[in-house]
């Protein structure tokens, strides 16, 4: 069953509808990640986060969870009650993805793979914490997207107490706010602001159609000074590349 009492927001500023899950599974994250550049957004990258299942990809509605330092005469009142962790974890919804605040700690899991089984039947699209994770063996055999700073067989109690449930955290130094949409690969995983996620789906797909297009010509022997990137006058060129990769009518080989 369920657990009640969470009040904070669970508002999702925008939808994943077909057409942005279709872009945002098929584009790079480093393809995101230049273009949240584009748009002054220079911190979206989780540094030092790496896939625990690295075929695999990520994307969802970033559902934050939040750890303070073990204080030991606080834990008993901090912990009062249905802890944070459960709590985000049983009100989690479909494709939330689980961004867990653990500050950076290697020394403690943050997950394992009970409470990873669990989050998978709710449907979640798979968890980041910028602390360890438990049970990875197990985890990976479950196939839910999970990246990790560490791996360590000791509990949370060591070092954390569970605080937040969907507040502004910092994940592996970068500011996510719940809702946000995160992406992985297995370059690593970044966070995308909600209200700039269509755009830059659109505008990344489109890069990477252009640098296919750009090492194509490569690979034929040509520079790279008016194909990457794209020059104006090569524009046209372009454009009939793409509709035959696509298939367009009347575009046959040239």
């Amino acid at each position: 069953m369920d657990v009640t009492g969470d009040t904070t927001p669970k508002d999702r500023p925008i939808e994943l509808d077909d057409e942005l899950r279709r872009l945002l599974t098929t584009v790079a994250v480093d393809t995101v990640v230049h273009q949240l550049e584009k748009r002054g957004i220079t911190s979206s990258y989780l540094t030092g986060l790496r896939p625990l299942l690295p075929g695999h990809r990520l994307l969802g509605y970033a559902r934050t969870l939040r750890f303070l330092p073990l204080r030991e005469d606080q834990r008993p009142v901090l912990m009062s009650g249905v802890n944070a962790q459960r709590r985000a974890i049983e009100e989690a919804r479909p494709d939330d993805v689980l961004v867990i605040d653990a500050r950076g700690v290697p020394d403690a899991g943050t997950i394992g793979d009970i409470l990873a089984l669990r989050l998978q039947q709710r449907g979640a699209g798979g968890v980041v914490t910028d602390g360890a994770i438990r049970d990875p063996g197990a985890i990976a055999e479950l196939g839910l997207p999970c990246y990790h700073q560490a791996i360590h067989s000791a509990t949370f109690g060591r070092r954390h107490i569970p605080f937040e449930v969907n507040r502004p955290v910092a994940c592996a130094g970068v500011l996510v706010m719940p809702g946000d949409i995160m992406i992985g690969d297995s370059s690593g995983c970044a966070v995308i602001p909600a209200a700039l996620a269509a755009d830059v789906a659109r505008d990344a797909h489109q890069q990477e159609q252009e640098e296919g297009w750009a090492a194509e010509r490569v690979r034929q022997g040509e520079s790279t000074l008016d194909t990457f990137p794209l020059a104006a006058d090569r524009r046209p060129e372009f454009d009939t590349w793409v509709r035959r990769q696509a298939g367009a009518p009347g575009e046959g080989l040239e």
